[in-house]
């Protein structure tokens, strides 16, 4: 992918309207990107039913989140910062919430950049990727699914296998959510014969700014058929990427844990 607009800086103009995308978070969010070591996926699960099926008898609900996980983003640009820093509360039972932490990760991400561009001030694909290899888990890896049933499809199989939360890339590439739940009409950890119901997110946004949906209270429960306002495409207006028009998540894989060290 090309320079983007930094992740997190969407925030401050959401309430203005886009002209490609319409309102959002972090509207100069910066786009991510991979590296070398970058692991871009195509997830297409086997065959199931169509996402957002109806609840019924035997649905499965799962949800990592935890009251003290929480942490609203220090700055219009540390969305992906304080992704980490929620990830990390998570999955380390921790309840960090200082600007200093989020200003460590993002400054180790952002010099792991992709693209260092001096007009750009967020972190890129690659980067957000380090920074969950180094911070959260080495077994994190960028999925690039064709559509938007496969990325939600993958992303709630990954979290129910792993235990471990997923980052979302929202409003088309600009800002970044976590997701922690979901409700299925099945067990996606014993059969690819799921649908997806709902989803839990978490987005850092919020304390700061609650706009069209950027953020909503942490843990708030989003149909599938509304997930779809807000997990768009990737683009980048100036650029083909490697991502463009495909949905971006950043999915812990158990066969990835070896790709690098991570730093508590």
């Amino acid at each position: 992918m090309m320079p983007a607009t930094p992740f997190g800086d969407l925030a401050r103009r959401a309430a203005m309207h886009d002209r490609d995308r319409g309102p959002g978070p972090c509207r100069r969010a910066r786009h991510l990107g991979s590296a070398g070591a970058l692991v871009m996926a195509i997830s297409v699960l086997a065959a199931g039913p169509t996402a957002g099926a109806s609840p019924q008898a035997g649905a499965e609900t799962f949800d990592l989140y935890r009251p003290g996980v929480f942490s609203t983003q220090a700055t219009w640009t540390w969305c992906t910062a304080a992704s980490v820093q929620i990830m990390r509360n998570i999955v380390f039972a921790g309840v960090d919430h200082s600007a200093a932490s989020q200003q460590r990760f993002f400054t180790f991400m952002r010099s792991s950049n992709r693209y260092q561009q001096v007009s750009h001030h967020g972190v890129d694909p690659q980067g957000f990727l380090a920074g969950l290899r180094r911070y959260v888990d080495p077994g994190y890896a960028l999925v690039a699914s064709p559509t938007f049933d496969a990325a939600v499809r993958s992303a709630v199989t990954q979290l129910r296998v792993t235990g471990k939360p997923v980052a979302l890339i929202v409003a088309g590439g600009r800002h970044a959510w976590v997701l922690t739940g979901f409700t299925a009409t099945a067990d996606p950890a014993r059969t690819t014969d799921f649908g997806v119901v709902s989803v839990r997110v978490v987005g850092p946004l919020y304390g700061r700014q609650s706009v069209n949906g950027y953020d909503a209270p942490p843990d708030t429960t989003i149909s599938y058929a509304a997930l779809r306002r807000f997990l768009l495409p990737y683009r980048f207006r100036f650029a083909a990427t490697p991502w463009t028009g495909r949905f971006v998540t950043f999915q812990p894989i158990p066969t990835q844990r070896s790709a690098g060290p991570f730093v508590l």
